[in-house]
């Protein structure tokens, strides 16, 4: 691999064309040199989400995308402008003299801004994504009065995605899961109160009850309750051996218990439930899956990548009973619809979630299927906003309402609202991503496709390279990549360009 060159040292400028990226190192440390025109502007060469390689990533008008998970960063400052990504990235003073451009001392982060409106106080339920994004928004914007999370979790907010993936599979330390350390609140002035549920809001009045007896005004509310797994009852199932996944503790839960068993079932071919079961594979569990649709994801994937994660996890040693369902259970053996009988030492439900919307039923709020919300994430009651997978918004490129249980959209939505609650009018128009780790092979998931008149796939699936496009009426509304980063990033920006003349 070539030394990579010291940009303090200078390169010449013919080094790096117009549109080009180049990395090289700043006394020790990883940089990405980017030029756009006669501009130059350097940054911290990794994402910091997950430290994907922005070299790979895709430059676009001032910013920087990260080839991973989307993460957008601001060139000129670094910022982390959408999520994943929280921090910004370090970002350097640019010189060109001589023919040559040299890279020299990091610029100041960039100071709070002060923020446009500055309600008495504002109040989030949910710590979740959207909760925890929204938070962290409203102190970057300047918001500087008190900001209360209230959330049903016992553990402050963590990065949930990785649950079902590296922390299940064993390579993940239990440090990494909060999304913020506990400092962090204390430094920002944010009250984190854990372990409590509300149970009464008031939308005239401004005001919250807890569940402990508490009442809280607001002078802003946002609700991000999120969604709770569906607990299919299954007979004769000794309760303290069937899990769901959805929080740290659900996560904690089910490793002690494959610390002691051989076998799991997981019901549910859903991306958690494949999640799950690649992650006790590695554990070395024995893991057989039962679902009723006769293809795995066939209604988000199509068949044929349906197919594909199906052989996927068999190459893995997990066995499918596809078309069948959980009969009864009695001691460690499962009886299935079809009368075949599968041995397991516990379950895990990975049948779905449903918005947790009681809340705003009996508060009043307009709720379908979702708490209903216009594109600034406003719901029916004045100063009461709603982000998360308990949001259902209008989708600006269908027309149509509708919620998307995807954890980046959850973070983009608790941003912008964040913003909206202190006077800066942001429409969400974000398109949703999402990706799925199954083994080695990420699925990348970008756009929105509850139904399609044909898929377009480029590639194999089965080669690990691949593209598949989901088009209704004539236009592409979802891409599926494997090993297709750029591609990704760019169909995001086709879809984001597509909303922007559909509003002209």
């Amino acid at each position: 691999m070539p030394e990579k060159p010291d940009l303090a040292a200078g390169i010449p400028l013919e080094s790096i064309p117009a549109g080009g990226k180049l990395v090289g190192v700043v006394a020790e440390e990883d940089v990405l040199l980017v030029r756009q025109g006669e501009q130059f502007f350097a940054v911290g060469a990794f994402c910091t989400h997950y430290g994907g390689p922005l070299a790979d990533g895709l430059v676009v008008d001032g910013q920087v995308r990260c080839p991973w998970h989307h993460a957008c960063f601001d060139l000129r400052t670094g910022e982390a402008l959408r999520a994943p990504a929280l921090n910004p990235i370090s970002c350097w003073n640019v010189i060109t003299q001589n023919g040559r451009v040299f890279v020299r001392g990091k610029k100041a982060p960039v100071a709070d801004r002060p923020a446009i409106k500055q309600p008495s106080s504002i109040l989030i339920i949910g710590g979740g994504a959207a909760g925890l994004a929204a938070a962290d928004m409203l102190r970057r914007e300047g918001y500087s009065g008190p900001l209360r999370i209230i959330s049903a979790d016992a553990d402050a907010p963590v990065d949930r995605p990785n649950l079902s993936k590296d922390f299940l599979a064993g390579n993940a330390p239990d440090e990494w899961i909060p999304l913020r350390p506990p400092e962090w609140y204390a430094e920002q002035k944010i009250d984190l109160t854990l372990g409590e549920r509300v149970t009464e809001l008031d939308a005239h009045a401004k005001t919250i009850r807890t569940h402990g007896g508490q009442v809280h005004e607001y002078g802003a509310l946002l609700l991000a309750t999120g969604a709770e797994p569906q607990r299919i009852p299954v007979e004769g199932a000794d309760p303290a051996r069937v899990f769901c996944l959805r929080s740290f503790a659900d996560a904690k839960e089910i490793i002690r218990m494959a610390g002691s068993a051989k076998r799991a079932l997981v019901v549910g071919a859903s991306f958690i439930g494949l999640e799950v079961a690649a992650s006790l594979r590695a554990r070395g569990l024995s893991v057989d899956v039962v679902a009723p649709e006769s293809v795995p994801m066939e209604r988000v994937l199509g068949p044929e990548l349906g197919k594909f994660v199906q052989s996927l996890h068999e190459s893995h040693g997990v066995r499918f009973h596809l078309g069948q369902t959980v009969g009864s259970v009695k001691g460690a053996r499962v009886a299935l619809s079809n009368g075949g009988v599968v041995e397991a030492d516990f379950l895990v439900l990975g049948v779905g979630v449903k918005p947790s919307v009681e809340l705003a039923q009996r508060a009043g709020l307009a709720v379908d299927r979702g708490i209903l919300v216009n594109e600034y994430l406003e719901t029916s009651a004045p100063g009461v906003y709603a982000a998360g997978d308990v949001a259902r918004w209008p989708d600006p490129r269908s027309g149509a309402p509708i919620r998307v249980e995807h954890w980046v959209v959850a973070e983009r939505q608790g941003q912008t609202a964040a913003k909206n609650m202190i006077g800066i009018r942001e429409r969400f128009v974000s398109v949703p991503f999402f990706w799925s780790q199954h083994y080695d092979v990420r699925i990348n998931y970008v756009g929105h496709a509850e139904s399609w008149d044909s898929i377009d796939l480029d590639g194999d699936p089965r080669k690990g390279n691949c593209a598949a496009g989901f088009i209704r009426a004539g236009r592409r509304t979802a891409l599926v990549t494997i090993s297709r980063d750029l591609e990704s990033l760019q169909a995001e920006l086709d879809l984001e360009s597509d909303t922007a003349n559909r509003a002209v």
